[in-house]
């Protein structure tokens, strides 16, 4: 059974820092590209960041110099490290796993950007 398991969200004031982790089982996770999607309330989903198998990594622009992407194939966990947090980046926070045709989404976590 396939489980890609998110944590870290929760409520963090404007130019805080959050470190998501998404933990993957019942797949050959380094096989897998890996990738966060947000979705804030009444807005499409939207990727965030994403990291290849051979950790090539890409940023949506808003994030650019912000948001850092991370894997550790040991522990088949992908990491969202998140520094200057806004709250424009509100949004349930949701991991992706894709291989061969194969994709696998998290339940996904909040994150409150406020004060």
């Amino acid at each position: 059974q396939v489980q890609l398991v998110e944590s870290g969200g929760g409520l963090v004031q404007p130019g805080g820092s959050l470190r998501l982790s998404c933990a993957a089982s019942g797949i050959i996770f380094s096989f897998y590209r890996m990738t966060w999607y947000r979705q804030a309330p009444g807005k499409q989903r939207e990727l965030v960041a994403t990291i290849t198998s051979a950790d090539s990594t890409d940023y949506a622009n808003s994030v650019k110099s912000r948001f850092s992407i991370s894997r550790d194939n040991v522990k088949s966990t992908v990491y969202l490290q998140m520094n200057g947090l806004r709250p424009e980046d509100t949004a349930i926070y949701y991991c992706n796993g894709k291989w061969n045709g194969l994709i696998y989404w998290g339940q996904g976590t909040q994150v409150t950007v406020s004060s």
